[in-house]
């Protein structure tokens, strides 16, 4: 008992020490100060874009961080960090940080999946439930600066549950789930985007759209804090809506993983020499993103994202443009497509340097298997006697009749109308997920033609110019007839 007795007053006095006391005030004030004595081993006054993002989180959650032009509050954060900064770690602290401001806080966060959404919401739930280690006077958890925020007894869901004395507080979801039943003044929305597939496809862009409009924004509050967090991939991603849906209401921070000065935005985190290691070995596209913030774009290259589709509509035609091969280098390059809402759902893509001989009957084959109803083919350079035998073979080997078939001469400039149409193909032609797997001598082509400089072939890109024109009836391709499926 005596030795019980010796160190209990021990224990209140580093506690109740005027030091300690100091420290707590400052956590309770101050977002940064809160994250130093939360985890000092990885918050640190070293690491200067932590600080500036704590910062701007408060600015911002106080409303103080004001748009010069509109002279109102910013409510929405965009912060563009490098995968291994702590971005969703630094989301989660803030998180506890503000239940401590105002345990009437009500928030809301989204993951990419369940999974990511539940350990996101373990972290916060775990935060404030730490105890403190009464012998160490520099240890802090949530209750040493605010006591009074507490997990209600009982309240057991690891995804939804309330502090004490609130009915809610805290909901995690992802993109596939439900946020209904609750309202909130502080939602969150951590990396929708997983890899660079999803940066092209156009259906799961406008999925998270969809969800950000008709769900997460329904869900918060008048003046509510949104914070997106996510590395960007590509313009029309989320973050890239929403900055040009709302440019008045977004505060962007934008930070990439090598400065303009050529250094790691952290030294201690990723020191300079192993990021520069990163850039020699991943896809220079992939690296853009990732790590610099730019979304995926081939610089210097004709064409820099295709968009891409996971399900096909119903369509209005089937159609075929096909460009043969000029010289024995050249390659001949026949694209299939469906016509649906004047946007081209490519549905395959016959590119090849093999003989007339052979791809005659390839060509016939590929156009029957897709039911396609009408074709354009580039006369130029034997192409007039091309569509011929592939329009008899199509009739004698496949009894198709139906695909009727169109030859006529090219006569404007290549390149001209290559660049031209250039825009036109990437925001009206589709492809396949796959279709750099599906089609890999296509797609190395394609990705290095260049806008200016000669190119080594040419022909990937006149063959999708062409998809083009048949989209804005440039160019006829056989008698246009209407089809609603395509056969399986």
């Amino acid at each position: 008992m005596g030795i019980l007795n010796e160190i209990t007053p021990q224990k209140d006095s580093i506690l109740c020490s005027p030091e300690r006391q100091a420290k707590l005030e400052a956590g309770r004030s101050s977002f940064w100060e809160y994250c130093k004595m939360i985890n000092p081993s990885f918050f640190k006054e070293s690491r200067a874009y932590q600080k500036i993002i704590a910062d701007t989180l408060q600015a911002v959650y106080e409303k103080q961080l004001v748009n010069p032009d509109t002279g109102e509050p910013y409510d929405i954060v965009i912060i563009n960090l490098p995968p291994g900064f702590g971005k969703s770690y630094m989301a989660t602290t803030f998180t506890t940080w503000a239940f401590g401001q105002s345990i009437k806080n009500m928030a809301i966060t989204v993951s990419y999946n369940q999974t990511l959404s539940t350990r996101f919401a373990k972290t916060v739930r775990d935060t404030i439930e730490d105890e403190e280690n009464e012998l160490l006077p520099d240890h802090f958890v949530v209750k040493s600066f605010f006591p009074d925020v507490k997990i209600k007894r009982g309240d057991g869901a690891m995804n939804l549950w309330s502090l004490e004395g609130q009915y809610m507080s805290y909901l995690a979801s992802s993109f596939e789930g439900s946020i209904t039943g609750m309202r909130g003044n502080i939602g969150i929305i951590d990396d929708p985007i997983k890899n660079k597939v999803e940066a092209y496809n156009e259906n799961v862009k406008e999925s998270h759209w969809d969800f950000y409009k008709n769900t997460f924004a329904s869900r918060m509050l008048p003046g509510a804090l949104q914070l997106i967090i996510q590395t960007r991939w590509a313009t029309d991603d989320l973050a890239g809506k929403l900055i040009k849906e709302f440019p008045h209401r977004c505060y962007v921070l934008k930070m990439e993983a090598i400065t303009e000065d050529g250094v790691s935005l952290c030294e201690d985190l990723y020191p300079t020499s192993d990021l520069l290691q990163k850039k020699k070995t991943i896809d220079k596209d992939i690296w853009d993103a990732n790590y610099m913030q730019e979304p995926i774009d081939k610089k210097g290259a004709l064409y820099s994202i295709f968009k891409t589709y996971s399900y096909l509509p119903e369509f209005e035609k089937l159609y075929n443009y096909t460009d043969t091969a000029d010289e024995g280098a050249d390659f001949l390059a026949s694209i299939s497509f469906g016509e649906s809402a004047k946007q081209a759902y490519v549905l395959d893509i016959y590119y090849t340097q093999e003989s007339m001989e052979t791809t005659e009957l390839e060509a016939a084959r590929r156009l029957d298997r897709h039911n396609i109803r009408g074709a354009a083919i580039e006369s130029n350079n034997g192409g007039r006697g091309f569509a011929r035998n592939v329009q008899r073979i199509l009739k004698e080997k496949f009894g198709n009749t139906k695909c009727k078939i169109r030859w006529f001469h090219q006569s404007k400039n290549k390149m001209a109308r290559i660049l031209v149409n250039s825009g036109n193909v990437l925001e009206d032609v589709l492809m396949p997920e796959d279709w750099e797997e599906r089609w890999p001598e296509f797609a190395k082509d394609i990705k290095r033609f260049q806008a200016k400089g000669k190119n080594k072939h040419d022909d990937c890109a006149d063959c999708l110019t062409g998809v083009s024109e048949i989209l804005l009836g440039e160019v006829k391709a056989g008698s246009s007839i209407s089809v609603l499926k395509r056969r399986n």
